[in-house]
């Protein structure tokens, strides 16, 4: 019909295939059939998977990979490594053979330990035996190998930091004598000290400051205390 638009594409008036072109053209997407270059259905996935993928991971291993990430942070004891293994759900026969592994080559050494935690808190902090000792007795140091590093802090090493502590504080300390006497015995008391050590930093550290302090100081009686206190 004049006027109408003449039709084109797939319909009733496609144009017919070339001559000689009788061969039909794969969709575009979908493998022609005998493309061996094309994986079929499920074969990425089976190429991908592996023993690897399937195989647990060996517990020893990873109880290895767990200390030495505890280590890496700082020393351990093997009671703390041995508390990180159970939490992380490694089996207390894994756990034993492999703390045993570490004590025999070095890398655990409770005693080395204990010396190095009594050396750094007591120079760090001023913290005394008694102190010391319930710190590492928190991280599994038995009374034994505890008791041999704390024998390396002599009683006048103790007395002495005592005293370095009083006198620091005193530079900032305000209020009455007996005010100020009471928070500097209380002081070195959380940090382990004996009362008798404790009584007699104090005393002596006023009786140097100043003569108000020193007059206070005269009338401590240091032995009547530390009674009083024990």
């Amino acid at each position: 019909m004049a006027g109408r638009r003449a039709r084109t594409g797939r319909g009733w008036d496609a144009s017919p295939p070339r001559t000689g072109d009788s061969t039909p053209r794969p969709r575009r997407g979908r493998p022609t059939p005998g493309d061996e270059s094309t994986p079929g259905p499920g074969a990425i996935g089976r190429a991908d998977a592996g023993p690897a993928a399937t195989t647990p991971r060996d517990e020893a291993e990873v109880a290895r990979e767990i200390c030495l990430r505890q280590l890496a942070v700082r020393p351990r004891t093997r009671a703390e490594l041995a508390t990180a293994l159970a939490r992380r759900g490694v089996s207390e026969e894994t756990a034993s053979a492999v703390l045993d592994r570490y004590d025999e080559v070095g890398i655990i050494d409770d005693a080395a330990f204990a010396r190095a935690w009594v050396s750094s808190r007591h120079a760090g902090r001023g913290l005394a035996r008694r102190a010391l000792a319930n710190e590492l007795r928190q991280r599994g140091v038995d009374g034994d190998t505890a008791s041999a590093a704390l024998d390396e802090l002599d009683e006048s090493t103790e007395a002495e930091t005592a005293r370095a502590l009083v006198e620091r504080k005193l530079r900032s300390a305000r209020g009455e004598p007996d005010a100020v006497f009471r928070r500097l015995v209380g002081m070195l008391a959380r940090k382990g000290y004996p009362p008798g050590v404790a009584i007699r930093a104090v005393k002596e550290a006023l009786a140097a400051q100043s003569a108000e302090a020193a007059e206070f100081a005269e009338q401590i009686d240091a032995d009547a205390l530390t009674d009083a206190e024990g």
